[in-house]
């Protein structure tokens, strides 16, 4: 998985950044699409690819390690169930970014990330 980036993050710390991560990654595989921050979204996008990548495989090995990152179990198995199986023959590109406008509280551009 991606190290945490270097300078200004999504939360205060990289563990903190990670955790959001997980969070979205769960909330993405969950209802399928999530609306957040275009900046969340773009670091979101390889995490969430990667994960998915790794879930193709169906293994336990495979699950362990999923199971690890993003830390919720009804994720992880509709993950493996349901997703992961539709991207069977695909090579990549399993998410896709819509940008909404501007947030109307403090005007952050806003994102829709989805699986495709």
């Amino acid at each position: 998985m991606p190290r945490p980036k270097k300078g200004a993050r999504l939360g205060g710390s990289p563990s903190h950044q990670r955790k959001i991560l997980a969070n979205l990654t769960a909330q993405l595989i969950e209802y399928e699409r999530v609306t957040t921050t275009h900046a969340k979204a773009r670091d979101l996008r390889p995490y969430a690819e990667k994960i998915i990548t790794r879930a193709r495989r169906g293994d336990l090995h495979s699950r362990r390690l999923v199971l690890a990152k993003i830390g919720d179990n009804d994720a992880v198995t509709k993950l493996f169930d349901d997703v992961a199986p539709r991207y069977a023959n695909r090579p990549g590109g399993y998410t896709r970014i819509t940008k909404l406008g501007k947030r109307r509280g403090d005007a952050s551009e806003m994102a829709l990330i989805e699986l495709v």
